[in-house]
């Protein structure tokens, strides 16, 4: 049985992205389409090459227009951060909560962490680069890329709990443990298909999420879920 979607807001705020009011005037719309495209070149260039003079010309504003929308370097790093993660939500998170509770659930996150990557999407591929770029750069940019993992994290974990509480996965299985080797494969995937060109890197990805699950699972149960059946059922 599917659950009920929570909301959107409710959700967004678990994964650590700021909420602001809608908005719906000219200059919001504006900003919107702005952020859009500092995601997409901080994609490119990383957020350290992200700089106001860098996306006025990339959007053909003025450096004072862009400094009127952001102030400084800094604040439009942490806009980029927060804008990333509200898409990465959307199109993965948010889905998987749609999905029945339990490994079909992981299944349509993987599905959608996925297809982020084989699309080539901003808002993933920014974080993968931030990753490294800001590990050993101390400030605010960094600790709220270190936030949104961590909750990331958290939200990973508990779709896991819900596996367990469902019966699909032991009950001594460990959710954080379970959220940390997720995260590493689909690291590695990233790695495998964009920087070294793999065909067979979500072949592989997917052969190594089933590995966990089924190290998961109560003696005795063989494969559960399939990915192709869990997508299915989130749709």
């Amino acid at each position: 049985m599917t659950e009920p979607t929570r909301p959107a807001a409710d959700v967004l705020a678990l994964l650590g992205v700021p909420l602001e009011p809608l908005r719906e005037s000219k200059g919001g719309r504006t900003r919107e389409a702005i952020l859009g495209a500092a995601v997409a070149l901080a994609c490119r260039t990383g957020l350290g090459g992200l700089t106001v003079g860098s996306l006025a010309t990339e959007v053909g504003m003025s450096k004072s227009g862009m400094f009127a929308h952001f102030g400084s370097k800094e604040a439009l790093q942490l806009a980029v951060l927060d804008a990333a993660a509200l898409e990465f939500a959307t199109e993965v998170v948010l889905p998987a909560l749609s999905a029945p509770r339990g490994e079909p659930r992981v299944w349509v996150l993987v599905e959608g962490w996925l297809s982020c990557g084989l699309m080539r999407r901003p808002g993933g591929c920014v974080f993968v680069k931030s990753s490294t770029e800001l590990d050993e750069q101390p400030g605010p940019v960094r600790d709220r890329l270190r936030n949104q993992h961590l909750e990331l994290g958290r939200s990973i974990a508990r779709i896991f709990a819900g596996g367990i509480r469902e019966g699909h996965f032991r009950a001594d299985a460990d959710p954080e443990r379970f959220a940390g080797d997720l995260h590493a494969v689909m690291l590695g995937f990233y790695h495998q298909h964009r920087l070294l060109g793999d065909p067979r890197a979500e072949e592989r990805a997917r052969a190594a999420v089933t590995a966990l699950l089924d190290a998961a699972r109560p003696p005795g149960e063989g494969s559960g879920v399939r990915a192709g059946a869990a997508a299915e059922a989130g749709r």
